[in-house]
């Protein structure tokens, strides 16, 4: 199993930008976002395929938020950007896709979560 580390949720108003960062101990073939607020159903957000480099993005965050990775292809950024109370959840880092699409969430590993809450 892929060990996973994410950093980098906070507190924001909106309007602000945070940058999520996840560090898998080792590389994979897609990593990707999802969030999760208390008492709904979690939501895809963005992934990136390590081989390559192609990225997919919820309708929600399509062009404010940026899935990137870096050369290693061990680390991957969500840099959120525009943010609004919509956007306050617990992020999760997901890597290793099993099969089908990345919004089915079939990932082999998961990462404990990072909060983010964006003000009004």
């Amino acid at each position: 199993q892929v060990q996973l580390v994410e950093s980098g949720g906070g507190s924001v108003q909106a309007g602000g930008s945070l940058r999520l960062s996840c560090t898998a101990s080792k590389v994979t073939n897609c990593m990707a976002w999802f969030r999760r607020v208390p008492g709904k159903e979690r939501e895809p957000v963005a992934a990136i395929l390590s081989g390559g480099g192609n990225t997919f993005y919820a309708d929600s965050v399509y062009g404010r938020f940026t899935i990137s990775q870096d050369n290693a292809k061990t680390t991957v950024y969500l840099q959120m950007n525009s943010l609004e109370p919509e956007d306050t959840a617990m992020y999760y880092c997901a890597a290793e896709l099993y099969a089908g699409s990345w919004r089915d969430a079939d990932f082999g590993s998961w990462g404990q979560g990072t909060q983010v809450t964006v003000s009004s």
